[in-house]
């Protein structure tokens, strides 16, 4: 690790590759020969357009998806998906149904409630979303527009581990939070949208990867910027991108490549939270996780001490020990460690052994 920086364990803004800020790093003043910052150069400079088309060349490659899909970049945060999908895609006649597995799969089936278009296939709300439900637990509604997951729940650390099947009824995924983490069929999903500020690149702009059919045709009515027929015919360049956003996830996304692709970052991700769930297991109860085990999460790991004073001591002393961000989210407490694609097997390891330590020192 360079000198002064930390393990970041934060679930987003979140750690990013060292190599990749480097590289930033040195084109910043200068990019391409250009004379200008990326942050100056014009969107429809030819080499702002080589960055935008080369990163979605690059993620589709990485999905292993063809020209029947499309890459879209989009503002608002995955929370004005929650806004966008229900008004291209569902209607009061045929409803979007969701899976309430943690809390923004909660918010995006409120925000189609409010329009009146929302349906609950499952839900696991009512034990605390420890796990996801299984595919015995779906049930479609006859009207059904799309069926909606959240493939990773961030705050309660869970992650689906099969893909649903739906039929001919398409499946619509957030996966903000576990976006190119492992290889998964991509071509199951008609939509998959991310909020790229946990695994991509900075806060400010949403990835979407879907069929063109999907995208080709939004009802009538809808105002210009809640159209995914927009972004799609202008090549997400209706209005200005945020291109610093876009250039660091082409660049993190060109990482991922040079890494060995999905498989490898999926193996890395094993072994990292095998580390820390190991860690969680064989504390004879000091420390409990919050998700079951068939369900957890190989990118976010939530998990309690036996106080809230132990937890607040445990978030202190990690971050004087070089771990940053192990507070867990506000609305349920606890520990949670992230360990996104840029967090190094080293950072798992250190983070162990100080859970080991701390237990010694306060069990």
């Amino acid at each position: 690790m360079e000198a002064n920086r930390v393990y970041n364990f934060n679930p987003g803004p979140s750690m990013l590759p060292l190599e990749v800020l480097k590289e930033a790093q040195a084109e910043f003043l200068n990019f391409d020969n250009s004379g200008m910052s990326i942050l100056e150069i014009s969107h429809r400079a030819k080499q702002y357009d080589e960055v935008h088309n080369q990163a979605k060349a690059d993620i589709k490659e990485l999905m292993g998806l063809g020209d029947d899909y499309e890459v879209l970049f989009i503002q608002g945060g995955a929370s004005m998906q929650f806004d966008m999908i229900p008004m291209n895609f569902a209607t009061p006649e045929k409803r979007g149904n969701y899976i309430l597995s943690g809390s923004f799969a909660s918010k995006a089936y409120k925000e189609a409630e409010i329009l009146g278009r929302g349906y609950v296939a499952a839900s696991s709300k009512d034990v605390n979303f420890k796990h996801v439900p299984t595919q015995d637990e779906i049930k479609l509604s006859d009207d059904a527009a799309y069926l909606h997951v959240c493939y990773n729940n961030t705050i309660f650390g869970t992650e689906y581990h099969y893909i649903p099947e739906t039929g001919d009824v398409p499946l619509i995924a957030d996966m903000s939070s576990d976006i190119l983490s492992r290889p998964l069929d991509f071509s199951k999903f008609s939509f998959i949208y991310a909020g790229v500020q946990k695994n991509l690149g900075p806060a400010g702009v949403v990835l979407v990867v879907a069929k063109k059919s999907m995208l080709e045709k939004s009802p009538e009515g809808l105002p210009t910027m809640l159209r995914y027929d927009t972004f799609y015919s202008k090549n997400s360049l209706y209005n200005t991108p945020p291109a610093f956003c876009i250039y660091m996830v082409g660049k993190t996304a060109k990482w991922i490549k040079s890494q060995g692709g999905l498989e490898v970052m999926a193996e890395r991700n094993k072994k990292k939270a095998a580390l820390v769930y190991g860690a969680i297991d064989n504390s004879n109860g000091f420390y409990t996780g919050h998700a079951d085990k068939d369900s957890r999460s190989f990118m976010n790991v939530t998990f309690r001490l036996p106080t809230e004073e132990l937890e607040k001591k445990f978030a202190a002393e990690a971050l004087e020990n070089g771990l940053a961000g192990t507070k867990g989210h506000r609305s349920v407490g606890g520990m949670r460690t992230s360990i996104y694609n840029a967090m190094p097997y080293e950072g798992c390891e250190k983070l162990a052994d100080f859970m080991e330590k701390f237990r010694k020192a306060n069990a």
